[in-house]
């Protein structure tokens, strides 16, 4: 026989801490998901996929790390890399996507977009704060 460590060698304990976390990461999932679908319109639709993708994945990579150290006694962390690039490169993404469909239907005359925010002007003579 080999020294491998099989998933019924894994104690109780760590057992439900990864089905803990598969379970609320696969359930955040899920929910960015059906906003997904749900929701109208683009601009009501882009954040729930960046909640779901970001958590989720951050579940599912605790619960894979927990199963792998446990098994390998010895600490498995690569996955927090996995995790790093997820929570960061999703919502830049749909931050310049919402930007970009903002640009287009402003440029096409779209009724349907969000107005633009007000910019806030000092009055005539009147110090700007933090000067």
């Amino acid at each position: 026989m080999t020294d491998i460590e099989f998933a019924g060698d894994l104690p109780a304990w760590a057992a439900l801490a990864v089905s803990f976390f598969l379970v609320v990461g696969a359930g955040l999932t899920l929910i960015g998901t059906i906003g997904f679908v749900r929701l109208p319109t683009f601009y009501e639709r882009i954040h729930a996929p960046t909640l779901g993708s970001s958590w989720g994945t951050g579940g599912i990579v605790m619960a894979s790390m927990i199963f792998f150290t446990v098994l390998a006694t010895r600490p498995v962390v690569h996955e927090i890399l996995i995790g790093i690039f997820i929570t960061v490169t999703t919502p830049v993404t749909l931050m310049l996507l919402a930007r970009a469909t903002l640009h287009r239907d402003r440029a096409e005359g779209n009724p349907d977009v969000p107005a633009e925010a007000p910019v806030e002007r000092e009055p005539e003579g009147q110090p700007i704060a933090g000067e």
